[in-house]
C-alpha cells in the first residue's frame, strides 16, 4: 500500500496504481462487529470497502475505521436491508439509492474522475418467487441506471446480486432449478446486464472455475460441506475488462454467511 493509500499491484502485468476493492454481505453490521469486522478490513486493506444487509440505521454502531469516510443506506424499516461503503478517497458526488426505489436502502453510488462505484444489495425474490414482480421492474430500472452511468464514465458494480447466473456458481443446480436465486427469470436479467455492456469480473478471470461460492445456507452443514452458491460479484464496464488485475473469493473469511469478494484494478 502506497502513503496515497493506493495499491501497487503485485502481478507482473502491472505497472501502474492498483485499487482494491472489497464487496462483503455481513447479514448484520452489528453482529459483524462483535465477530471481527474491524480487523478483517484492516487485513484486506481495500481501497473500496462496500458492505449489503447491514440491518441498521447509521449511528447504531460505531466502526473504528478512521481511514475510512463512511457512508451508510438505510432501510426505513429497521433491521432490514441497508448498504455501506468506506472509501479511502473522498468522491466526487454521492448517491443514495436510485430511482423510485428508495425505501430499502439498496444502492450507494459514488463517483469519481475515473469511475463510479455502485454498491448494491439487489431484493431477494423469496420462497415461492412471492417478489420475483418486484424483482423483475428492479432489475429493469437498474440496469438502465448503471447504462446511463456508464455513457458518462466506466462502472464498477460490486454486491449480492441475489442469482446465480450459470449452473457453474451453485453446487447442486439441478435441485435448485426455479428456486430463488437461480430462477430462468433472475438469471436472464443477469444475462441481460452482462449483454448491456459489462463483464462478471470472476468469470472474466476463472472461466471454467468450480467449487467456489460465495454464500452458504446456514443449514445442513452448508459451508462445511461447501454446498454453496456464488451470488456477491464485482461486475464493471466492457472497457475495464483488460484492467483486471484479480478477482478473489475470501471463502476462508467467516463472519457472515457470505463471504467478502475482491476486484484488483488498475487506474
Amino acid at each position: 500500500m502506497t502513503q496515497d493509500g493506493l495499491l501497487r499491484c503485485g502481478s507482473p502485468l502491472c505497472y501502474n496504481i492498483c485499487m482494491r476493492f472489497i464487496s462483503w454481505n455481513v447479514n448484520g453490521l452489528r453482529a459483524c462487529l462483535k465477530k471481527g469486522f474491524e480487523d478483517i478490513v484492516r487485513d484486506l486493506d481495500a481501497d473500496f470497502f462496500c458492505i449489503q444487509e447491514t440491518k441498521m440505521q447509521e449511528g447504531q454502531a460505531q466502526v473504528d475505521l478512521p481511514q475510512y469516510e463512511e457512508f451508510f443506506c438505510s432501510a426505513e424499516k429497521k433491521g432490514y436491508s441497508g448498504t455501506a461503503i468506506f472509501a479511502k478517497a473522498k468522491p466526487l458526488s454521492v448517491q443514495y439509492n436510485f430511482g423510485e426505489h428508495t425505501d430499502e436502502g439498496r444502492g450507494i453510488i459514488l463517483e469519481y474522475p475515473e469511475f463510479y462505484l455502485v454498491n448494491v444489495y439487489v431484493p431477494n425474490a423469496q420462497d415461492g418467487l412471492k417478489r420475483i414482480d418486484y424483482r423483475m421492474k428492479w432489475e429493469d430500472d437498474f440496469r438502465q441506471f448503471v447504462m446511463e452511468l456508464d455513457q458518462k464514465k466506466p462502472v464498477i458494480i460490486c454486491g449480492d446480486m441475489n442469482v446465480a447466473h450459470e449452473e457453474i456458481d451453485l453446487k447442486n443446480p439441478k435441485n435448485n432449478r426455479g428456486n430463488a436465486g437461480f430462477s430462468d427469470e433472475e438469471r436472464g436479467k443477469m444475462t441481460e446486464l452482462l449483454n448491456a455492456g459489462f463483464v462478471d469480473t470472476f468469470r472474466f478471470l476463472y472461466p471454467d472455475q468450480e467449487g467456489i461460492y460465495s454464500w452458504w445456507s446456514y443449514r445442513f452443514n452448508a459451508r462445511k460441506n461447501n454446498a454453496g452458491w456464488r451470488i456477491d460479484y464485482f461486475i464493471v464496464s466492457d472497457r475495464l475488462k483488460d484492467k483486471i488485475r484479480e478477482a478473489k473469493i475470501h471463502t476462508d473469511i467467516y463472519g457472515s454467511d457470505h463471504c467478502p469478494v475482491e476486484l484488483d484494478l488498475e487506474v
